[in-house]
């Protein structure tokens, strides 16, 4: 399924269907351990925290992993963001915390232009987000466009309440 068609399906679900579907897409499926492209140790969908190489784990527990670093993303946004935020715009967010970090999100121009209303200049700062330890990354890039897409569609809609 494409994308665009995840996305599709995701909107009329919600914020935390849209961002399964971007980070599901961008982070792939990969069950057994490996090293990202800078080296550090992944599994699943993206997820850093507790793996280990040569370590397998099934599609339930990559899954599980999933949502549950999912929910943190949705929380750091909801904590951080001092301003209300379209379905869209949260997932954006949401599926950008979950590749960079509640750190690298905190200390962000892209919080403080969100923080200040400038919603879409915070959209914008999605762009400048593509290197990992200084190196520029095609898929980065590409998941960027995706995020400042979803984070600007979000933008041009009512926050729902």
């Amino acid at each position: 399924m494409s994308l665009k068609s995840r996305i599709a399906i995701g909107v009329t679900a919600g914020a935390l269907s849209i961002a399964t579907a971007v980070v599901s897409y961008y982070e792939g499926y990969k069950p057994m351990a490996y090293r990202d492209p800078v080296g550090i140790p992944t599994i699943c969908y993206g997820h850093t925290a507790t793996v280990r190489m040569g370590q397998t784990l099934s599609q339930s527990e990559c899954t599980a992993l999933l949502e549950a670093d999912l929910g943190h993303a949705f929380t750091v946004v909801d904590h951080r963001a001092q301003v209300e935020l379209a379905p869209p715009t949260r997932a954006a967010l949401a599926s950008f915390v979950y590749n960079v970090g509640e750190g690298s999100f905190a200390r962000s121009t892209l919080l403080r232009k969100l923080n200040a209303g400038d919603l879409r200049g915070a959209c914008h700062e999605l762009s400048r987000w593509v290197y990992a330890k200084g190196i520029k990354l095609n898929g980065l890039v590409k998941r960027r466009a995706t995020e400042q897409e979803l984070c600007m569609a979000g933008v041009e809609q009512e926050p729902i309440q």
